[in-house]
């Protein structure tokens, strides 16, 4: 009883009274250009192997992962925060599931999750958005019974993974945010959603939840981002992004 009234004070009743975040900056990272597959050598010959589609995602900054005592305001340097200072509280991390527009979580409830491995799914509610309509509401919703187990624990969805939940502090719609990566989104993308999870959920997060098959190394330093491949010839500040039909 104890810890639901701690997990009812931090992920809902907290917000409504004061702001319990703030951010340095708005992280939206130009896109890289189209990915061109080189030719494969022929067999026998001595030739260079093509080169491999660059993993789906934006490697942000790391911000650390330090606890931040409960209730207060945390200030992150990039929105959506794909890492950084959160709550420690008992039971965890927040449950996975689908939170409604009104549900006001926040980032140091679900950058807990993200250091943990999960997945976290978000939505913005500004003029023109579609996350927080009724439709948009059931296309989020439709997502969690299609949603895969962890690529690396196999871990069901469910207890940790995914949190879908609003945040409007993005210049794009959606975003899929593992530990120290960021996927843009300017449609609720099923298939690139999905693939983002597989190729970088749980290779880069502090609190590894089951041991890694193989070393592999995280974005360490000043990293240079990794992106989606964006339509050729594209510029300016905007995402790379992939659209395709919500699923329904």
């Amino acid at each position: 009883m104890a810890v639901f009234a701690l997990l009812l004070v931090f992920g809902f009743v907290l917000p409504a009274l004061q702001p319990a975040f703030a951010c340095g900056n708005l992280f939206n990272p130009t896109p890289a250009p189209s990915f061109v597959a080189q030719p494969t050598a022929s067999p026998g010959s001595s030739g260079a192997p093509a080169a491999k589609v660059p993993p789906p995602g934006y490697v942000q900054p790391d911000m650390g992962h330090v606890h931040a005592p409960l209730g207060d305001k945390v200030k992150y340097t990039w929105c959506p925060p794909a890492s950084g200072r959160h709550y420690q509280v008992p039971g965890g991390p927040i449950k996975g599931g689908l939170y409604g527009p009104n549900d006001a979580t926040i980032p140091e409830g679900w950058v807990h999750n993200l250091e943990h491995g999960a997945i976290v799914l978000l939505y913005r509610c500004k003029s023109g958005d579609d996350g927080c309509t009724d439709a948009g509401q059931a296309a989020l919703k439709a997502l969690l019974p299609k949603w895969p187990n962890s690529p690396i624990c196999k871990t069901p969805p469910g207890a940790l993974s995914p949190v879908i939940t609003r945040f409007d502090d993005m210049p794009y719609p959606y975003a899929a945010l593992v530990w120290d990566v960021v996927l843009p989104l300017q449609s609720l993308d099923e298939h690139a959603i999905f693939d983002f999870y597989k190729g970088q959920a749980e290779r880069f997060n502090p609190e590894p939840q089951c041991p890694a098959p193989t070393a592999t190394a995280g974005p360490t330093g000043t990293p240079t981002p990794t992106s989606t491949p964006a339509t050729s010839g594209s510029s300016g500040s905007a995402p790379a992004v992939t659209t395709a039909p919500s699923p329904s």
